[in-house]
Parts: C-alpha cells; sequence; structure tokens
C-alpha cells in the first residue's frame, strides 16, 4: 500500500524489482504503526510510527538481523540475549540506528513526546510484500493467529 494514495502498489518480491524513494520523508508520512515499504527476498523496508508512550514489543527472531533508523522522535532502547536479561539499555534519538543481530531480544520504547518515526531493514524479509497493521494490538493480532 503506497502511503501517498492510500492504493496497493503492488507486490515487491522479487529481487529484481529496483526502488528508489525518500525513505525520510516515507517514514514521516506514515500514521500507522507498521507497513512494509519495500521487501524482497534477502531484505525488507518496513516503517513503523509507535505513539507516545507505547513501544514496538519485546521481540526476537531467529534468523533475520535488523537495522532500526530514528528518523523523529526520542527512544529507549533494551537487548538481550534473553527475555529476562535484557542488559544493554541506551537512549536513542533522531538519527540513531540500532543494530539487532538475530536471536537477540530486544524493544524499542517511545520515550518522546511526539510518535516515534522510524524505517528498518529485516535481512531476510519477515512479513509479507504487503503487510500493513494500523496499531500494535492489530501486529499482535497477526502472531498470535
Amino acid at each position: 500500500m503506497d502511503i501517498y494514495t492510500g492504493q496497493n502498489s503492488g507486490s515487491l518480491t522479487q529481487d529484481t524489482a529496483s526502488y528508489v524513494t525518500d525513505l525520510g520523508r516515507d517514514t514521516i508520512a506514515n500514521d500507522l504503526f507498521f507497513i512494509t515499504r519495500w521487501t524482497s527476498k534477502n531484505m525488507q523496508i518496513p516503517l513503523m510510527s509507535v505513539p507516545v508512550g507505547s513501544d514496538i514489543g519485546i521481540d526476537m527472531h531467529q534468523n533475520s538481523d535488523k537495522i532500526f533508523y530514528i528518523v523523529r522522535g526520542n527512544a529507549f532502547v533494551v537487548m538481550g540475549n534473553c527475555q529476562e536479561c535484557l542488559t544493554m539499555q541506551v537512549q536513542a534519538y533522531e538519527g540513531y540506528a540500532i543494530i539487532v543481530p538475530a536471536r537477540t531480544w530486544h524493544n524499542v520504547i517511545n520515550i518522546g513526546q511526539i510518535d516515534l518515526k522510524m524505517f528498518s531493514v529485516f535481512a531476510p524479509a519477515l512479513y509479507s510484500s504487503n503487510a500493513v497493521y494500523e496499531t500494535k494490538e492489530k501486529w499482535f493480532e497477526h502472531y498470535e493467529n
């Protein structure tokens, strides 16, 4: 789905589908909790908008590395080797990258006064090319089913 037109722009699932965009602009314009912006079999770029006082939810992926890049807002980041031992705790701001290797538990918490706007890069891709979750609750419903 194109965040500017609301139209589904088609499935970008092939490595040969080149794409050029202003990720900063795209990220700031996005008001959905999670939407995939570009997908190939080896990599995916979702956009996220995390409301004030909310977080992305504690998570871990076995086989996918992630990079979160904060375009606007402030965050508190926790990471660790197990869900109960999140020993890395750091604040991150606009322009910061959060690098999460596979098998690392992590959470990004919005501690700012505005929605946290960030994009991420997953390698390999984790979601369908047209994944759209308006809220964190909708995103978690996907995992429960």
